[in-house]
């Protein structure tokens, strides 16, 4: 009878325990990555991924803990427990799907571009051959520069014959207006921010591909991503989707839970 209780006891407090860690929320973000999320001028997160999490929070009562991650090492960090998803302009992959991980629906549709200087006579992707390109470490557009059905044909043309790779988009940024580098590949939205930051920039018209921001969760997080979810339709339901694209000035045209503008 002691084993028994003492058993049921111990049932309690693990549920009791899941409960209380089913409270706290963390999401696991890249925090140099504007307009999605990032450190504001008041210190605090700030971004429309960081918003849309927090409106998700709110509504289910969870607390909001924000982990900052190395982008190159958020999977591993979401493996360790460090985190419940990833969610910072993380774009689908099917080698995440193969790998086990939970992706939620496409909120976000993003295209790769080429950021360098207004006047560095870069207009067109033949013009990078010879060039110093930059690219942030763990991002797609690494990724597409590095396969043979994508771009690597074009990084091949680089200086060195490959990009150079960086921690994140700011120090990129940083980089291309100090002359340090000729050209940075980079997410279309995050191309435009860098761009109002710096000023004297130019975004190239020929685009590298294009893609799906979603959130990843872990192996076995199918509820959890579904609640999330269901979550995410009430704030586009009630407008609160498309206040915040407009807030953090994303095109409306690419947030793939609202129709297309004809």
């Amino acid at each position: 009878m002691k084993k028994i209780t003492a058993l049921v006891l111990a049932l309690i407090l693990a549920c009791c325990a899941s409960l209380a860690l089913a409270d706290t929320f963390k999401m696991g973000i890249d925090a140099e990555y504007p307009p999605f999320s990032y450190l504001d001028d008041n210190g605090d997160y700030a971004g429309f991924d960081v918003e849309m999490c927090k409106a998700v929070c709110d509504m289910y009562g969870w607390d909001l803990e924000i982990v900052p991650v190395n982008w190159d090492f958020k999977l591993n960090s979401l493996d360790a427990g460090e985190h419940d998803c990833v969610w910072s302009g993380m774009t689908i992959l099917d080698t995440m799907k193969e790998a086990g991980y939970v992706l939620s629906f496409a909120y976000y549709d993003n295209t790769q571009v080429v950021l360098t200087k207004a006047d560095s006579g870069i207009t067109t992707l033949a013009d990078l051959a010879g060039k110093r390109v930059a690219v942030q470490l763990g991002t797609s557009g690494e990724a597409l520069l590095a396969d043979e059905e994508g771009q690597a044909a074009l990084a091949a043309t680089f200086e060195g014959g490959a990009p150079m790779t960086m921690e994140n988009f700011n120090i990129c940024g940083t980089e291309l207006a100090a002359g340090s580098v000729d050209a940075v590949v980079i997410d279309l939205p995050v191309a435009e921010t860098l761009a109002k930051k710096f000023g004297g920039m130019a975004i190239l018209e020929e685009t590298l591909g294009s893609e799906q921001y979603g959130i990843c969760f872990r192996n076995g997080d199918d509820a959890l991503c579904k609640q999330v979810e269901d979550g995410i339709m009430k704030l586009v339901e009630d407008g609160t989707y498309l206040a915040l694209a407009e807030k953090y000035e994303l095109d409306p045209n690419v947030l793939c839970l609202l129709p297309k503008a004809e």
